[in-house]
């Protein structure tokens, strides 16, 4: 999702919590990796890999000049032959501890194996944030949580009465919103003002000639 359909997604839920709700998760994950200069793994349940997600970070991070953003990408099935940005699996969980951050995106409860993995993370000094369902036990073991609830759809006005929003919308909105609120630098990052019109005048230049 690219920056204008973010702008719309967010024009869309206007008046609804989800503007201020993934802005202040997304704070909570910049303000976790920037100052240790990364350390950011990702990881979702055995039936929900955040693949999407983690592709909009690492674009985030190139755009905004925030190469902390960018994260590992943990998997609980690894393949001979993945590529090596691809073939880390769940034991690197053993691994993290301090100045590291630990995202788990779990649209249902993960289960026992991997709680215990993230518990160990949090036990040697990992921050952990959790994004999805509100299962009791990944909330109390998260530093920062974002609870994914989407309402049922109800007749009347309204963007959330005619229309829930889902766990794969609210990773559009955070990825986007940790990659705002960065200064400019001589390497040209832009702010998302800049890229809004960068991409409109892309849609209403003519196209290209065809020889």
């Amino acid at each position: 999702m690219d920056a204008v359909r973010v702008a719309l997604l967010r024009e869309v839920l206007a008046g609804t919590r989800w503007p201020a709700a993934t802005r202040r998760f997304a704070a909570s994950l910049r303000s976790s990796v920037v100052p240790h200069g990364g350390g950011l793994l990702l990881v979702g349940t055995r039936a929900y890999e955040p693949w999407h997600l983690a592709a909009h970070l690492v674009d985030e991070a190139a755009w905004s000049g925030r190469p902390e953003l960018a994260p590992l990408l943990v998997r609980h099935r690894v393949r001979p032959g993945d590529p090596a940005h691809l073939a880390v699996g769940l034991g690197r969980l053993q691994g993290a501890g301090r100045g590291e951050t630990l995202l788990l995106v779990a649209p249902e409860r993960p289960d026992g194996g991997l709680l215990e993995r993230v518990h160990d993370a949090r036990r040697a000094g990992a921050k952990v944030l959790a994004l999805g369902s509100g299962d009791p036990e990944v909330t109390g073991l998260a530093h920062d949580a974002l609870t994914v609830d989407p309402p049922e759809p109800e007749p009347g006005p309204g963007p959330e009465s005619a229309r829930g929003i889902d766990l794969d919308m609210v990773q559009h909105l955070v990825s986007a919103a940790a990659g705002e609120n960065s200064l400019p630098s001589t390497r040209g990052r832009r702010r998302l003002r800049d890229r809004l019109s960068r991409l409109a005048d892309q849609l209403t230049s003519p196209p290209p000639a065809r020889w």
